[in-house]
């Protein structure tokens, strides 16, 4: 089983071919446990600007921009662990 940071590079080298899978365990590893209404999967983020995170899989594979949005939200987090 890939471990998260070897699933964070390959979501960076190639954020069309994540499945829905990894980028939940992405989320659920930075985020916590996620609430999920249909196939929505909403994860809280520790600031005020757009607390929530919104991710859905389609046909198993994980959304190009919804990608792009995790890797910016990781980022800023461990931006913020660094202060």
């Amino acid at each position: 089983m890939p471990t998260i940071d070897d699933i964070l590079s390959s979501m960076k080298s190639n954020p069309k071919d994540v499945m829905f899978s990894d980028l939940t365990r992405v989320c659920e590893y930075f985020f916590g446990k996620p609430r999920i209404k249909g196939s929505h999967h909403f994860f809280s983020v520790p600031w005020q600007r757009e607390p929530l995170v919104n991710i859905q899989g389609e046909k198993g594979k994980a959304k190009v921009y919804q990608v792009k949005q995790i890797l910016r939200a990781v980022e800023v987090l461990k931006g913020m662990d660094d202060v």
